[in-house]
């Protein structure tokens, strides 16, 4: 039987309601652990914590970089946009420490919408603090269907091809781009919709969200199929 790769996923730390109860809580839409499962994962959840990212990185086989706030502008060195939403710090340091962890490692990492950000942020890029208003985003929570045109000669390439119709929900984009980062998709008015870093054993981050979209599988079936190559060395 093949082995099914041990996939963590960052999540939200949240005010949430059920039931009776509001309070903190992790949480994670079920799309993102639907996604993974039917591409022959196991997702693992990874909230904002304190400690432990060796161990966990040890343990897993590719992280997951899940969509959520924007990152604090003091991360890439400037000022706060209007429209930039309250900092995150513990969900910023937690996932920039797995994000070294799992690059230093050579995990093979998958970044979704604020994950693209993230991994250019990283690697000392900056971005666009708001783009204008219902180009990417359509409030309060409507994903904007675009075409994207991809790079022939990259890994979202082969996989997706050059021309993807994808789903968006994002207010900032990818500006100066990070260290040894390559950008391989682009939107209709010229936004960055896809960053890869070449060399290694998959290290792909898209600004849309495809865990959304369960008749387009290939995303994450090229991501499992890397994290299962890395559960077998």
């Amino acid at each position: 039987m093949t082995a099914r790769p041990l996939i963590g996923i960052t999540s939200y730390l949240d005010e949430a309601a059920w039931g009776v109860w509001r309070q903190s809580a992790a949480v994670l839409p079920q799309t993102y652990l639907d996604a993974v499962s039917r591409a022959g994962g196991t997702p693992v959840l990874l909230p904002p914590q304190s400690g432990g990212v060796e161990r966990l990185i040890g343990a897993l086989d590719g992280l997951l970089l899940a969509g959520g706030a924007d990152i604090d502008p003091a991360r890439y060195g400037a000022d706060p946009h209007p429209r930039t939403g309250r900092p995150r710090p513990q969900r910023d340091g937690w996932e920039l420490e797995l994000l070294a962890a799992a690059l230093d490692r050579d995990l093979p990492v998958l970044g979704v919408c604020r994950g693209l950000q993230l991994l250019n942020v990283a690697l000392g890029g900056d971005l666009v603090q708001h783009l204008p208003d219902e180009s990417h985003q359509t409030l309060p929570a409507g994903y904007v269907r675009q075409e994207v045109t991809i790079r022939p000669d990259s890994v979202l390439g082969g996989i997706l091809g050059p021309v993807a119709q994808v789903s968006c929900y994002h207010h900032q984009a990818v500006g100066r781009t990070g260290s040894g980062l390559r950008a391989t998709a682009w939107s209709a008015d010229g936004t960055v919709e896809a960053l890869e870093l070449p060399g290694r054993a998959f290290t792909v981050a898209v600004q849309w969200h495809p865990e959304t979209d369960p008749d387009e599988p290939r995303l994450f079936e090229a991501f499992t199929a890397a994290s299962r190559q890395e559960a077998t060395r």
